[in-house]
């Protein structure tokens, strides 16, 4: 049965099969969620990291794209990395937005993850307002997860604090 429920807390606590990095285009740790999860994640994440930016992103990750990581001594088996786009300076920041929960969930998908946790993607540093971030993610994951009606997906929406959670509840109902 298809899910989407939130939470507040530490996505690094989670046992999930896979969390969401909301990374930036280095994919080598930095502020806030990504750096939580690059600490608690030890260094196979940045190792995996540097690895992609070698072989496949040497000029970074783009916005709305993603990657796939183990995820290292986390209780979960798996970070998906996506660059977040930045809300004042991307060409299309609801496009890119909107992109990355659908990369992040097309590789869940491919890799049988069936619990996934997300965190605010670009809520931050990266200016996004977090009424219409929340908006485009339920959005995203409610029409992917109806385009897909065969898998068994459990999807949780981490909020940094209560008032995020109020948020992200208001745009569930």
């Amino acid at each position: 049965m298809n899910a989407i429920k939130t939470l507040t807390g530490d996505i690094t606590k989670l046992v999930m099969d896979a969390i969401v990095n909301a990374a930036n285009a280095s994919l080598l740790g930095g502020g806030g969620v990504d750096g939580a999860i690059h600490r608690a994640g030890g260094p196979a994440i940045l190792a995996a990291c540097q690895q992609i930016r070698q072989t496949r992103f040497p000029d970074g990750l783009p916005s709305g794209e993603a990657v796939v990581t183990t995820g290292g001594n986390l209780p979960t088996r798996l970070v998906i990395h996506t660059a977040g786009p930045i809300y004042h300076s991307d060409p299309d920041p609801e496009g890119n937005l909107a992109r990355c929960y659908r990369r992040c969930l097309e590789l869940a998908l491919e890799h049988r993850v069936q619990r996934i946790a997300f965190p605010g993607i670009s809520t931050g540093v990266y200016g996004f307002p977090k009424e219409a971030a929340a908006r485009i993610a339920i959005n995203t994951i409610r029409a992917f997860l109806a385009e897909h009606p065969e898998i068994d997906m459990s999807v949780t929406l981490v909020a940094f604090s209560p008032a995020d959670e109020e948020i992200l509840q208001r745009h569930l109902k």
